[in-house]
């Protein structure tokens, strides 16, 4: 089980990196895609900008890039390698996890790019519920 004050923590769920207490996206579903990327401006619990500059996110395409390889590879493993399928099959299901995972692609890359900068702050818990 992964607990809070973890950045996995933080990465998966997209709870705000310094007190984990709520998510920073407006719309907790990723596939509602016109809220996509919509992020709040900062968190309501302890204050914490989540857009640090206005191009912070930009640098989130790059690892983007590395969270499509490795869902891309684990498509090929899972079909290639388990189900043993033939290479245009595993071609397409390649490009279908792409398709089908790119919102979740998205918002894992920015949590993980915010997660770079920011690190969890226990005292920001404990000062907002004494």
């Amino acid at each position: 089980m992964i607990k809070k004050g973890s950045k996995i923590y933080s990465i998966l769920t997209g709870r705000c990196p310094k007190c984990h207490q709520e998510s920073m996206y407006e719309n907790k579903n990723p596939y509602v895609l016109k809220d996509v990327l919509r992020i709040g401006e900062k968190c309501s619990h302890c204050g914490t900008k989540y857009r640090i500059e206005p191009s912070f996110f930009y640098g989130s395409m790059y690892v983007s890039y590395a969270v499509g390889i490795a869902f891309a590879v684990a498509a090929f493993v899972i079909s290639y390698l388990i189900l043993d399928a033939n290479l245009d099959v595993v071609f397409i299901s390649i490009i279908g996890t792409l398709i089908v995972f790119a919102p979740v692609i998205m918002r894992l890359s920015r949590n993980i790019w915010i997660n770079l900068f920011m690190h969890y702050d226990k005292s920001l818990v404990k000062k907002k519920t004494d």
